[in-house]
């Protein structure tokens, strides 16, 4: 295990650097929200960097309604992101009360938390309308044989970096410029790696730039997990073809070797690989029935993707 060691770059060694930012949402409204986000094709930036990063507006804030609920107060300024967090939620609540699992005076509070009568409507909700049958034998095999790293034990990868930190007041746009500009030299560089460690050091917002950006060997447990989620599982050599985003910024990532690890047999992740197919399963049928939902409302202010018949792919 190596790794900066500050567990401020999401690639450090800390505990700290383990567990992402608490929540106060429900799972289910997490869930709602992220399987809604992803359809509304907004910017990878909006999604992946925290709010911080954009300066505030100033003035009476645009009022987003759901059939006529609203979603923020003409105070609150929110970004993008949080608004259509709070619209999956309302449509949920909503549709509690419609389907008489929620009591009809049930109302939003402050800052779109909702009641915990509501929370527990929703999940209610959830568990009727969206029926997941267990994945068959064969499907979980073909799954297993598609992503053999999927469940290796003890994959690692040595991996070199550059850190784009974003940070309170950053322009986030200009720097997601600058580390695609970046990427792109450093994909084309043929010196055995001399460029990239120029770069780390003069660019790199992690104490590894002083070291070309070298992390050592890593595995999963060692880094934030949407790091992990970008680097680990494939067998992906040399400066990756995509920016990394994690919490801590933009990571211009190069893979310098792999470790695979142990393969297990798939009678030993057989449960595993259900459970992987059932989540995916799950979250597309909630991305079409939100869709629905927000196709048979009235919404107002908050882009949300929409549709009108249940055919939904």
């Amino acid at each position: 295990m190596s790794g900066c060691g500050t567990g401020s770059c999401g690639c450090g060694t800390s505990a700290t650097s383990q567990s992402a930012p608490q929540s106060t949402l429900s799972p289910e409204q997490t869930a709602a929200y992220e399987a809604l986000s992803a359809t509304v094709g907004a910017a990878a930036m909006a999604d992946d960097m925290p709010a911080m990063a954009t300066p505030q507006p100033t003035g009476p804030a645009p009022v987003a309604c759901i059939n006529g609920v609203a979603l923020n107060a003409t105070a609150e300024w929110l970004d993008e992101e949080t608004l259509r967090q709070r619209a999956c939620t309302e449509l949920l609540r909503q549709a509690a009360q419609q389907g008489g699992l929620l009591a009809q005076d049930d109302v939003p509070g402050v800052e779109g938390a909702i009641s915990t009568e509501a929370s527990n409507a929703i999940e209610q909700l959830l568990e009727r309308e969206l029926p997941i049958p267990d994945p068959s034998e064969e499907a979980c095999r073909r799954y297993h044989e598609a992503h053999p790293a999927a469940h290796a034990q003890g994959e690692r990868a040595q991996l070199r970096h550059v850190l784009f930190a974003v940070t309170p007041g950053v322009d986030v746009k200009q720097l997601r410029l600058r580390a695609e500009a970046l990427l792109i030299e450093l994909r084309c560089a043929d010196d055995g790696g001399a460029q990239f460690a120029k770069a780390a050091a003069q660019w790199s917002n992690c104490p590894s730039g002083q070291q070309g950006g070298d992390l050592g060997w890593l595995t999963r447990a060692d880094c934030a997990p949407e790091f992990a989620r970008e680097v680990f599982g494939s067998a992906e050599i040399g400066v990756l073809a995509r920016l990394v985003h994690s919490r801590f910024g933009l990571h211009v990532v190069e893979v310098v070797a792999r470790d695979p690890g142990q393969q297990p047999a798939f009678e030993e992740v057989r449960r595993a690989i259900a459970l992987t197919l059932r989540q995916q399963a799950w979250v597309n049928a909630l991305r079409q029935y939100l869709q629905l939902l927000a196709g048979a409302a009235v919404v107002e202010g908050v882009a949300l993707d929409a549709a009108d018949s249940p055919l939904v792919q």
